[in-house]
């Protein structure tokens, strides 16, 4: 299966403005990115590098005025949904790898010393490994209401258990949390997921966020703003929280103008043969 994804944004700037930006999906998968594209006006001279996390980051500065970022991609994707394994065994400390060993500390937004205490009352006497998991992501599915007024950037997990209210990101990040507070190793994922087999949202596209849980020797996604296994997922970045894998950081003060995500399955794998109008379906 195919998936066309991508971004445009349009800025205002008063000065010349050094931007990071990660939208362009991984290269190890689970998908394989077969086309992309960057389109960038007023031209300017754009360069990548791998960060900490082997996550593509590509530099430019948005110019005085107004501008436009545009990436877009094809990627080629199993049309399945996300593996599952109930069975998978939550392993011992002293048995985990030793990279999977960061993902227990703290992080700048996820503080799993600070509710380990709520985490071991809530989860610490029903099922281990796979299912203690999905049982976080069972909770905070129902417990946390989707709001994108009560969230920003700066919005801890700590915030999201005492407001219950937030966005996907933070949706995985106080699940994350709990997963650490119960020694699970987890990492955040940031991405685009299109809607294949369900019914699309009464809101525009946006970039989606999901956690990955280590268990049984390896990593599994886990979802808990929608809850269900889904098909069509396409990794941009992983990292400790949000704060490692910001689709935008600017160093200035742009004013963000308009931002437009999309994520459609297509049935080519080129962008020229895509169909035109799958980045204009929705737009934020």
């Amino acid at each position: 299966m195919f998936v066309r994804v991508g971004c445009e944004f349009r800025h205002t700037a008063g000065a010349p403005t050094p931007s990071v930006w990660q939208v362009r999906p991984r290269r190890d998968g689970p998908h394989r990115l077969v086309d992309e594209r960057w389109e960038v006006s007023p031209a300017c001279d754009l360069a990548g590098y791998l960060d900490l996390f082997g996550n593509r980051c590509d530099r430019l500065t948005l110019p005085v005025g107004s501008s436009v970022v545009r990436y877009d991609a094809v990627a080629e994707v199993a049309g399945t949904v996300d593996d599952a394994d109930p069975d998978a065994p939550q392993l011992a400390v002293e048995d985990l790898p030793d990279e999977t060993l960061v993902h227990l500390l703290p992080s700048r937004l996820c503080f799993p010393e600070l509710l380990a205490a709520e985490a071991w009352a809530l989860f610490g006497s029903g099922p281990v490994g796979w299912r203690r998991v999905q049982a976080v992501c069972d909770w905070v599915h129902d417990n946390v209401r989707y709001d994108d007024a009560d969230s920003t950037p700066a919005t801890t997990a700590l915030d999201v258990w005492e407001r219950r209210a937030g966005v996907c990101r933070d949706f995985a990040q106080l699940a994350i949390t709990f997963c650490r507070s119960l020694n699970i190793p987890a990492r955040y994922v940031f991405g685009y997921l299109p809607d294949v087999g369900v019914p699309p949202p009464d809101y525009p596209m946006d970039f989606c966020a999901w956690f990955e849980a280590h268990l049984g020797g390896r990593w599994w996604t886990f979802d808990p703003r929608n809850n269900q296994r889904r098909a069509g997922r396409v990794v941009i970045g992983r990292g400790r929280d949000a704060v490692d894998v910001a689709m935008l950081t600017t160093y200035g003060a742009p004013v963000l103008d308009r931002m437009t995500v999309w994520a459609d399955e297509v049935g080519s794998p080129t962008l020229s043969d895509a169909d035109a109008g799958a980045g204009d379906r929705r737009a934020g």
